[in-house]
């Protein structure tokens, strides 16, 4: 129950536990019915196991790369109810997990790290904005602003190309520009790619979340010219 409360798939824990005092060459990966064919007792090491928690980890966030949503849906579903993640309020949930299960270790990390796109956040992390919202970030911002209302194709590979478009139009390294945005998108400066951000935010919560973070520097006092 307890590695079910943070996050494991059971194929990844099972397989952990089969590999203490076991082994079968160097694999390290088994499916069960690799297991149940491969397993021999002459085998099993006498010698006694030692329990590593970042080998456990490392498997985890190795099986939960390699999964279909619908492999973990079960399990998923469950850490979000513990979790109180709102998920009627964004994305679908097979579209978030495909984002994010390559980002995470697991299922607990991965709703943790997904509630920013179901959930409007209370402050930005502060070395962030004062890092990405300064300089021309209003200037960046607004060209998001008006560039993204006009966008129909809600999906990343438009959205891509509406953030080199703004990146050109403004002189700016594509760097420039997405940071700020997902500063202002998210709270902080770690994300997906900025396309696949704002996909799953959807068109309406995204140039809400740019108002904001616009209103945000004005009052802060962070535009060129500000007094």
């Amino acid at each position: 129950m307890q590695y079910r409360d943070e996050g494991y798939l059971p194929d990844a824990l099972l397989n952990y536990l089969v590999r203490l005092g076991w082994s079968h060459g160097d694999q390290e990966i088994f499916s069960r019915e690799e297991m149940i064919a491969l397993f021999d007792l002459k085998d099993v090491n006498p010698a006694p196991s030692t329990f590593n928690p970042e080998k456990l980890l490392w498997l985890n966030q190795y099986y939960l790369a390699h999964s279909r949503y619908e492999d973990v849906k079960e399990d998923l579903m469950w850490q979000v109810a513990h979790q109180g993640l709102p998920v009627e309020q964004g994305p679908e949930l097979p579209a978030l997990f495909e984002v994010q299960k390559h980002r995470t270790k697991t299922l607990k990390e991965l709703v943790e790290q997904s509630r920013v796109f179901y959930e409007d956040f209370d402050h930005y992390n502060e070395k962030a904005a004062a890092k990405h919202f300064k300089g021309q970030a209003a200037r960046v911002l607004e060209a998001f602003h008006q560039a993204l209302e006009s966008v129909d194709d809600w999906r990343a590979p438009r959205l891509h190309e509406v953030v080199v478009q703004v990146a050109e139009a403004l002189g700016l390294k594509l760097g420039k520009v997405a940071q700020p945005l997902r500063v202002a998108l998210t709270g902080g400066a770690v994300s997906p790619s900025i396309d696949l951000t704002l996909e799953l935010l959807g068109k309406a919560r995204s140039l809400a979340r740019i108002e904001r973070a616009l209103a945000y520097i004005e009052a802060q006092g962070l535009a060129p010219g500000a007094e």
